[in-house]
């Protein structure tokens, strides 16, 4: 029988099969990506500034106002006027009251030193208290600055020389400690206070959170402000009991029981 011999060859046809090749498109590939550059590396360092915006929370409320200091909610510039309280004295006095440095790790910083001979708190002026009180509210007559701003004074020294009294009660080899910073809570009523109404006590017209800086650690202190017994002698003139006490944290609790049983 005879064989078909196109039938006997390879049925591949191997010349429509294209040559061996990569199976990758090199071509269609992009370019390596370059090496990243630290564009920083050469840059001038910027200065320090302080990093928290003073004057952010007061726009919400009152976009031409002008820049407070968030220490004590009093205007950076002194000399700030309204006009019904222009010729309000702008004398500004210096407390005794040392103030912490503020933004240590941050170097040099542009917030503002309230006293820059003494490095002490500096107290508002008749005109700054007066239109402190106006944009909170208040309706404050310019002729009691001249009396009211000295009794906040005088309330704010009463306040540190307690906190002094507590603070001898730790050894202390910065300096003495420094106020760090004040908060008034007049609507936070403190447990005690609120336990001393139940009794028939009143409650306290006003109350802060002052942070002391012992060696570098925040302490608190929360103070309750009461009206005082009026004296005998001058029953016109104002009277004021302070309730200073640490804050009751662990360490706090503790420095009370040591006060409260004389060790």
């Amino acid at each position: 029988m005879a064989v078909d011999s196109a039938s006997s060859g390879c049925p591949v046809d191997h010349a429509k099969l294209e040559p061996a090749k990569c199976p990758v498109d090199h071509t269609s590939a992009k370019s390596e990506p370059k090496r990243p550059v630290d564009h920083t590396a050469n840059a001038k360092p910027e200065p320090a500034t302080c990093p928290v915006d003073h004057t952010r929370s007061l726009k919400a409320f009152m976009p031409n106002s002008p820049p407070v200091n968030p220490s004590n909610n009093m205007p950076l510039v002194p000399e700030q006027t309204s006009t019904d309280a222009s010729h309000l004295s702008t004398h500004r006095t210096v407390s005794s009251i040392p103030r912490a440095a503020r933004y240590e790790s941050a170097g040099p910083s542009e917030c503002p030193a309230l006293d820059p001979q003494t490095d002490n708190w500096v107290y508002p002026s008749e005109q700054m208290f007066y239109n402190a009180m106006k944009r909170k509210n208040w309706a404050p007559h310019e002729s009691d600055m001249k009396t009211v701003v000295p009794i906040h004074n005088v309330v704010n020294e009463m306040c540190w020389t307690q906190i002094l009294e507590w603070e001898r009660m730790h050894e202390n080899k910065c300096g003495g400690p420094k106020l760090l910073r004040f908060e008034g809570k007049i609507k936070n009523v403190t447990p005690k206070a609120r336990l001393r109404s139940f009794i028939g006590y009143q409650l306290p017209f006003d109350r802060h959170d002052w942070t002391v800086d012992r060696c570098g650690k925040p302490v608190r202190y929360v103070i309750d402000f009461y009206q005082g017994k009026a004296d005998p002698k001058n029953p016109s003139a104002p009277s004021f009991f302070l309730d200073v006490r640490p804050a009751l944290t662990v360490e706090g609790a503790w420095d009370r029981a040591r006060r409260f049983f004389g060790f």
